[in-house]
């Protein structure tokens, strides 16, 4: 409840009235009408003063339900936009061949997998125009050194394929970009690039075909999305 000023300015010129219109009569004051008058001003007055407090209250209460209905402007709120979202591995029906060669030749189960997918998308039957064949894409003469009687056998052209994989990488010190490169065009060109790492590698690229620029980029991109 709220006390318009005006109603309070009235009650006093009223009691004003009164006392003058008393006095002049000359009538005797009991001082019951001041202490009846007292008592509804003050009665009045509490009320507005009450009604103040509770409206405050109110008011600065309002800014913690806001907080607690909208957590998502708290500092402490996590940010999830799609830019954090983690990506997961992507599973093929050949997991576990690919986790059993990956783990015998130190290679990277992620980076197997993008191979295969850049070089037949998971086809164990695909032959390429040069000759290459089964999911990691194997030449005949490739194939047989690294043991595959069978370059369209799954499991062999998988083990065959990540190890020939894991020979570049050891040859290349490690740099994935550099293997890559040499799986695709083969070790000479990439030799003659005298590159001593990636970063070198990519400074070079556009010296290689275009084929095997495009293959690397590729792979690499894969190897992210495949990443567990």
């Amino acid at each position: 409840m709220s006390i318009d000023p005006r109603t309070i300015k009235e009650l006093l010129q009223l009691q004003i009235l009164n006392k003058l219109n008393l006095m002049s009569s000359g009538t005797p004051q009991t001082g019951t009408d001041d202490s009846e008058f007292a008592e509804l001003l003050n009665t009045l007055l509490a009320e507005s003063q009450t009604a103040s407090t509770t409206t405050e209250a109110s008011v600065d209460k309002a800014p913690l339900k806001a907080a607690a209905i909208s957590p998502i402007f708290s500092a402490a709120a996590p940010y999830t936009g799609m830019n954090q979202a983690s990506k997961t591995s992507k599973p093929t029906q050949y997991d576990v061949m690919i986790q059993t060669a990956s783990r015998r030749f130190g290679v990277d189960s992620s980076l197997v997998k993008a191979v295969i997918d850049a070089e037949s998308s998971f086809n164990p039957q695909a032959v390429s125009r040069a000759g290459a064949k089964g999911l990691m894409q194997l030449m005949d003469s490739t194939g047989q050194g690294l043991g595959v009687t069978n370059p369209f056998d799954p499991s062999q052209n998988i083990e065959g394929g990540t190890r020939y994989l894991s020979n570049l990488l050891m040859k290349y010190k490690g740099n994935q970009g550099m293997a890559l490169a040499a799986y695709n065009a083969g070790s000479g060109r990439v030799d003659k690039l005298q590159a001593a790492n990636d970063q070198e590698l990519m400074a070079k690229l556009h010296l290689l075909p275009e084929e095997t620029q495009n293959y690397v980029r590729k792979v690499l991109k894969l190897k992210q999305e495949y990443h567990a």
